[in-house]
């Protein structure tokens, strides 16, 4: 199999996972464990999240609702808290595979966000948030689903990245740390790549690519 461009989600596949911010908050909280990717899982499609990240609510009403979704559910917590959980850690070694990937490929992150206002967002820090800005700016292109209105798992936007990437689905590799998010891809012809950790993705990657990265 040819392949001309690789596609990435970000959090997760190019940054540690939030589900292990998730756990320490539910830990210290006293919360279930996954209660909070309980929360998200629900009614994904139309839930605060799937608003938020469409841009379909405003911060505000993002924490209000996430705050009556999780209180349904027998815990209340506020949206905003959440959110402060979402920045994990850049990756180096899966920066540096972008890069090589880069030199050969057509490579574009395809990320489901959230409009959070300007300084350190989510990500905690301004030093933080320049590490990320200077990730994203290795892409060739950026699609997210605030800017879009759509977001991942919708059928949509993966014909879209297609579409700004000039290829064909079977033409793409597609890495991302969620399942559900894959299915359409995969359905639409893309080769997916689910990531659990770092050295799993770079094999995988390597392994698919017939290349060592």
């Amino acid at each position: 199999m040819s392949f001309k461009a690789i596609l990435w989600d970000f959090g997760g596949v190019l940054t540690s996972s939030p589900f292990d911010n998730f756990a320490h908050y539910e830990a210290a909280n006293g919360l279930p464990k996954d209660f909070l990717r309980g929360v998200n899982a629900r009614n994904h499609e139309h839930n605060a999240w799937a608003l938020f990240e469409s841009s379909q609510v405003s911060l505000a009403e993002f924490d209000q609702l996430f705050e009556a979704e999780s209180a349904a559910l027998g815990h209340a917590v506020p949206g905003r808290e959440v959110l402060a959980l979402l920045g994990g850690e850049v990756r180096p070694g899966m920066v540096d595979v972008l890069k090589r990937c880069k030199q050969d490929y057509q490579v574009t992150c395809l990320t489901n966000n959230v409009k959070m206002g300007g300084g350190s967002g989510m990500w905690g820090s301004v030093a933080r948030a320049a590490e990320v800005a200077g990730v994203l700016a290795l892409f060739h292109l950026v699609i997210e689903s605030s800017v879009e209105g759509i977001r991942k798992p919708d059928p949509r936007i993966y014909a879209l990245a297609c579409e700004r990437m000039g290829v064909a689905a079977h033409e793409v590799v597609y890495l991302d740390d969620l399942g559900v998010n894959l299915k359409p891809a995969k359905a639409l012809g893309m080769r997916t790549i689910k990531v659990t950790d770092e050295a799993q993705a770079i094999a995988e990657l390597s392994s698919v690519l017939g290349r060592s990265l």
